[in-house]
């Protein structure tokens, strides 16, 4: 699921990639920009025998109706009792390797297991296509080729030291490989060895690929020892144009306003933070602190963000959300009618693909604004109306 990791080693690969065109012609030309990177051709070549376009990649990558669905469906959906145990269980299992991640990252367990339990079941399941085919289709695809096209010359390169055999590793669609998904570049920049065996496996050793995956989201700024989500009350008053992930006050401005804790207390005063209403101001609400906002550097679904955040807070002794009474909002063919609309006004909304997302959500909460409604930034049928 986590395909919108770009690190900043993509930084010099960007514009001039190729993708496309007949197979042997793109192949012999990642082939030659492998070889100017320093890798032996002999190992360049030896990393493509026997590779293929998969067209279930294709199929996949175009398949992610699942992120249409709202917070609540898609939480629901996701974090079942059995996850919720096993959460307990796996975290007692790796009890030391989670001691040393809050030692040495600062990063509660919580926010590993559940990314840990989303990406593949603890392990459990971690893909079955083959990784650099899949690596190759996305790279020669044309979608996202600033991406996938380094990814690829990566996997070349961890093939080429022996970490990755191109014939048998397989892992995610979106070429991800271990039990914490992790593409080929993110795997050398901060791959860790967990067990002391000299070697970074992640896709059987669960201490490698937990503290490779603390390791990531340290580098994507990771706030040490701070909190990232924690539900709270928020006042029938409040000014709602002030909520979302757009708008950023201090801990002790949202007190000022009404906003409290529904269990234990609010981060420090001083520590900037959104008060996020993922279904409006009549469903679940959170306090999102700087840490909320690394979860987007992971993955940009902002619904999957949100229910993997929120995970992390339960498997930390949470209770279940307040789920209130949101009113009813937009789906399918309605949402894509919204976005066409807001994009016909001036808006950006990332779009039209009938997913609320963060840009969806952004315009929203502006014409809401406009239009005299509450500017919670969930949509309805009487806004979609009134436009």
């Amino acid at each position: 699921m986590r395909i919108a990791l770009i690190l900043t080693l993509l930084a010099g690969h960007a514009s001039a990639q190729t993708c496309g065109g007949p197979l042997p012609a793109f192949i012999a030309g990642v082939k030659a920009e492998a070889v100017s990177k320093g890798i032996a051709a002999t190992d360049v070549d030896a990393f493509f025998a026997g590779a293929a376009l998969d067209p279930n990649v294709i199929k996949a990558d175009r398949a992610q109706g699942v992120f249409q669905r709202d917070f609540i469906d898609f939480s629901r959906r996701l974090i079942s009792q059995n996850r919720l145990d096993n959460g307990r269980i796996y975290g007692d299992r790796h009890d030391a390797t989670f001691d040393r991640i809050a030692a040495e990252y600062g990063i509660p367990r919580g926010v590993i297991l559940a990314f840990w339990a989303f990406e593949t079941d603890f392990g459990q399941v971690q893909g079955n296509f083959n990784t650099r085919n899949a690596l190759l289709t996305l790279a020669h695809d044309c979608r996202r080729p600033e991406l996938f096209r380094p990814q690829l010359i990566a996997g070349i390169a961890l093939a080429a030291r022996g970490d990755f055999d191109p014939a048998t590793t397989t892992g995610a669609w979106a070429g991800e490989i271990g039990q914490v998904q992790m593409l080929p570049e993110d795997i050398i920049a901060y791959g860790r060895d967990g067990d002391g065996d000299g070697r970074v496996t992640l896709k059987t050793s669960a201490p490698d690929a937990l503290l490779s995956g603390a390791n990531v989201l340290s580098n994507l700024g990771w706030r040490a020892n701070e909190p990232w989500l924690q539900e709270i009350r928020v006042p029938a008053d409040l000014d709602w144009s002030l909520t979302g992930l757009n708008h950023k006050r201090s801990v002790a401005d949202w007190q000022a306003s009404g906003v409290t804790a529904r269990t234990g207390a609010l981060g420090p005063a001083d520590l900037p933070a959104s008060v996020l209403l993922p279904m409006g101001r009549k469903g679940p609400a959170f306090l999102a602190y700087p840490n909320f906002d690394v979860y987007f550097e992971w993955n940009k679904s902002f619904v999957y963000v949100t229910t993997a955040a929120y995970f992390g807070t339960r498997l930390m002794g949470a209770p279940a959300y307040d789920a209130g009474n949101p009113d009813t909002g937009l789906a399918g063919e309605d949402m894509m009618r919204l976005q066409e609309k807001l994009t016909a006004l001036g808006h950006d909304v990332g779009g039209i693909d009938g997913i609320l997302g963060a840009k969806t959500r952004a315009a929203v909460q502006v014409e809401q604004q406009r239009l005299g409604l509450p500017a919670d930034a969930w949509p309805t049928p009487e806004l979609l109306g009134k436009l």
